[in-house]
């Protein structure tokens, strides 16, 4: 009996014994009581034992998380051929050992846990620097003793590692051994090398079938293509109620690109009941993981409200987080909220140039033409003068008649490029065959002789046409010579007709071009009623001769009722304008009407 008892004991107390006790507590779940028993076993040297030393680690499981412990024991065991332990190491030295001691704890220790080792890569982590040389070496040793998962570890680095270690046919080989062997990683690699060589949608059956076993075995990345497939109908008949639901289940295991589409199918209503609310909660996650496409559509379900309340502050913010992760589309949408000064954010010309630029080089065609319009207003910076008129002249010289037109206007005014009044006419010509700014541009050039013989009469013909076409510069333009009679023709009731409509746009110099010829003196019926009303809209916003003339009209009563008061208001108005006379318009006011 005693010597029954002593082998009893020994199987308890030996390294072996205290393994098999320490998984009977793992089992349990008593992880804490478990973990000196593994330690015990593992100094003595079992295997099994480091392996399990490693793991518990890893995953903070008894003891307090180290990834450099747990790489530590995985070597003891991996050296001593463990093949788990070096697919293992070999993902750590991949993904970054350092970087991993945070983020253990959630995917990659949810992959440990199913002791697949190679789940580590297909996570979604993101590690510190690799050690792709002791990775290859290690995985190499593992593939060779035959590990799927020391397989589809070579096959991941020799498909997405550095220029110098990279063997596509290689890795493609090592994937298919490793998905023969049901490696969850492996059937998800295989099936991508796959969807790669396939032509057509008809070709995807194969990569079908092992995208669902990876998805199958709930790996978040497989998940998400099997949603891709079944979205487009690739290999699979095309069910969008089966797409929205792997897209939920990879999204819920926290893999961003699944959390942004499960988003927009939620959003569009593809496949499930539209829900804007929840749509936005799954893009608002992806955008915090750093998905610049996702950051933009938070932005945009914001900014244009729906079922969500508009909030153009929470949409700039959104915006901003996108366009600094290079989103061209937000960089733009920024940029004009900056142009506008809404949404909280202040106005800034230089700040929307800023984007819009960003935008432009990102290939947004639109920002070209918004940082474009910052530069003839004079609110960019020297480089980007520069640039535009070499979008302009590009454009130009391929046929686009709107950048023929902008590249006169360069030339003109010497914006990004010395002036060439010659050069400039050329183009505005060109531009002038379909692009009503075009006409206005040639005909002002052509009436003032810039690049060419004057000719007012053929310049007022072009300005006709740019009138006619709404263009209200053009209109006020041609009311100008038609009330001076350059251009041939005098006819100051068709120049009323003209003011009068630029004026409605809000043009100020047509607000008093009316006042001044319904005021008496020009060859149309005067209304100084109607005049002082004209004035008064554009000493509203502030003219300055338009505030001279409306205090004169109230001093002298010339439209009605007389207001001193207001009259001298208007002329220290006009005077804090340096308006020519209004001296002597104030000394004229009797001293009783001083305002307020």
């Amino acid at each position: 009996m005693a010597g029954l008892m002593n082998r009893v004991s020994g199987w308890v107390t030996s390294p072996a014994g205290k393994l098999r006790s320490a998984r009977k507590l793992i089992a349990a779940n008593q992880r804490a009581e478990a973990f000196p028993l593994l330690a015990q076993a593992a100094k003595a040297g079992v295997v099994d034992a480091e392996f399990e030393v490693a793991r518990a680690y890893l995953e903070g499981a008894g003891v307090p998380p180290s990834a450099g412990e747990g790489a530590r024991w995985l070597e003891r065991a991996a050296q001593k051929g463990h093949t788990e332990a070096q697919s293992l190491l070999a993902a750590l030295y991949v993904r970054g050992i350092p970087a991993l001691a945070a983020n253990f704890a959630g995917a990659a220790g949810a992959a440990l846990a199913t002791t697949r080792p190679a789940a580590v890569l297909f996570a979604g982590i993101d590690g510190a620097t690799p050690d792709f040389a002791k990775a290859v070496a290690w995985a190499r040793k593992s593939a060779d003793a035959g590990s799927a998962d020391g397989q589809a570890l070579l096959a991941f680095i020799f498909t997405s590692g550095p220029d110098d270690l990279r063997d596509l046919p290689q890795a493609e080989e090592l994937y298919r051994q490793s998905a023969e062997a049901d490696c969850p990683q492996g059937c998800l690699g295989y099936a991508l090398a796959l969807m790669k060589k396939a032509s057509g949608p008809e070709e995807y059956g194969p990569a079908a079938k092992l995208m669902r076993r990876a998805a199958d075995a709930k790996l978040a990345t497989a998940q998400y293509l099997a949603g891709v497939l079944a979205e487009n109908g690739h290999g699979v008949p095309l069910d969008l109620v089966e797409a929205a639901a792997w897209y939920r289940l990879a999204a819920v295991h926290g893999l961003r690109s699944a959390q942004a589409r499960y988003g927009v199918v939620l959003m569009q209503g593809r496949g499930v009941p539209a829900d804007p609310v929840e749509a936005e909660t799954w893009l608002r996650r992806a955008a915090l993981q750093g998905d610049p496409d996702a950051a933009a559509l938070v932005g945009d379900l914001y900014a244009k409200g729906g079922d969500l309340p508009p909030n153009l502050a929470e949409a700039a913010m959104w915006y901003r987080r996108s366009a600094e992760a290079g989103h061209k589309g937000a960089a733009r949408a920024l940029g004009l909220l900056c142009l506008n000064g809404i949404g909280g954010v202040p106005r800034d010309p230089i700040e929307a140039a800023h984007w819009f630029r960003l935008a432009a080089d990102a290939g947004e065609e639109q920002a070209k033409h918004d940082l474009a319009a910052l530069v003839m207003k004079g609110h960019a910076q020297t480089e980007d003068t520069v640039r535009t008129r070499e979008w302009f002249q590009q454009a130009a010289a391929s046929g686009d008649l709107v950048a023929a037109y902008n590249f006169g206007v360069c030339l003109a005014e010497g914006i990004g490029i010395e002036k060439n009044d010659i050069e400039a006419v050329s183009w505005l010509r060109r531009a002038a065959e379909g692009v009503v700014n075009a006409q206005y541009w040639y005909g002002r050039m052509m009436a003032d002789g810039r690049g060419m013989v004057a000719d007012p009469v053929e310049g007022q013909v072009w300005i006709s046409k740019a009138a006619n076409g709404g263009l209200v510069d053009a209109q006020v333009a041609l009311a100008e010579m038609l009330v001076s009679g350059r251009g041939g023709r005098q006819d100051h009731a068709e120049a009323l007709i003209l003011f009068e409509t630029a004026a409605g746009t809000g043009h100020v110099g047509a607000m008093f071009a009316v006042g001044a010829l319904l005021g008496g003196g020009h060859d149309v019926p005067w209304d100084r009623a109607r005049a002082q009303y004209w004035f008064h809209k554009a000493a509203e916003h502030g003219h300055g001769v338009a505030q001279q003339m409306l205090g004169r009209y109230l001093a002298r009563g010339l439209a009605g009722d007389v207001d001193l008061a207001a009259a001298r208001l208007w002329f220290e108005r006009a005077a804090a304008q340096g308006i020519p006379e209004i001296e002597a318009d104030l000394a004229a006011l009797p001293a009783a009407a001083a305002v307020g």
